[in-house]
């Protein structure tokens, strides 16, 4: 899934990232809208993880979606 259809298919990705990391809010969830970069902030943030492993473990979500 490439970015074009992250940001998509967002709506539905919503929810399963929010099952996924449950300490994200829905204003988070909006405000990321499926940038990468705001979504990775936001899950450095609620998680304090670096940014680095936000960004693979949202790699890693959306490659389960595709499954």
């Amino acid at each position: 899934m490439n970015w074009d259809q992250i940001e998509g298919n967002w709506k539905q990705l919503k929810g399963a990232a929010k099952a996924k990391w449950g300490e994200l809010t829905d204003d988070d969830l909006a405000v990321a809208e499926g940038n990468i970069e705001a979504f990775a902030g936001r899950l450095q943030e609620r998680y304090g993880i670096t940014k680095e492993e936000a960004k693979k473990q949202f790699d890693e979500f959306v490659a389960s979606q595709r499954q």
